[in-house]
């Protein structure tokens, strides 16, 4: 999308950029750990924040990258007035995820699986997340995702590594967390069958 030359275009410009790209802050903004009853109103910062800026260089950055640059700041900002209403964040995805036709079984396993990436998520520190998710998530690339953060492509890269461990070590360990129980019960169903005389 390119930048409008006249000023007076400022405001059809930032309509589009809402209309074209609204889902996805809403998105990003949900990822980053932005309470579902709080989402909307995160969402409207973004677009007047990005309003307020004017329009983002797009030989610099992507509409996506920028709008995620301004949502982290807003995320950040909507995590601290939060601190002491702290709120899980529901896996509602899940709905829009599973088929009118899929069994209670294959309902429960995708929330479950869905639940679990975004408790990996809420692991990561913001940076890490934030640049995990515009990379991993959203196909920005590196240097975009430098650029609208303004911070080196180096610091992407070291955040983005950083947040691939941390996030693979968070799933792995709450996928073991919910074997645990399954399994502690089939050794106890064991050892009793053994007792018996």
């Amino acid at each position: 999308m390119e930048r409008p030359a006249p000023l007076d275009d400022h405001r059809a410009y930032v309509e589009r950029l809402f209309r074209e790209h609204a889902g996805f802050v809403a998105s990003f903004l949900a990822r980053l750990g932005v309470a579902q009853a709080d989402l909307d109103d995160a969402v409207q910062e973004v677009f007047t924040v990005a309003y307020c800026k004017g329009a983002f260089v797009p030989d610099r950055a992507t509409a996506r990258s920028w709008l995620g640059a301004i949502a982290v700041r807003v995320a950040s900002g909507q995590r601290r007035r939060a601190r002491f209403r702290r709120e899980r964040l529901e896996a509602e995805p899940a709905a829009a995820v599973a088929s009118d036709t899929a069994s209670a079984q294959h309902t429960l396993e995708v929330r479950e699986s869905l639940s679990r990436v975004n408790r990996a998520l809420e692991s990561l520190e913001l940076p890490q997340r934030a640049v995990f998710v515009l990379f991993e998530l959203e196909g920005e690339d590196c240097a975009a995702i430098a650029e609208a953060l303004e911070v080196p492509v180096g610091t992407v890269y070291s955040r983005l590594h950083t947040a691939r461990k941390r996030f693979l070590a968070a799933h792995e360990h709450l996928l073991l967390a919910e074997n645990e129980p399954s399994q502690r019960r089939e050794s106890v169903g064991r050892s009793d069958a053994g007792e018996r005389p």
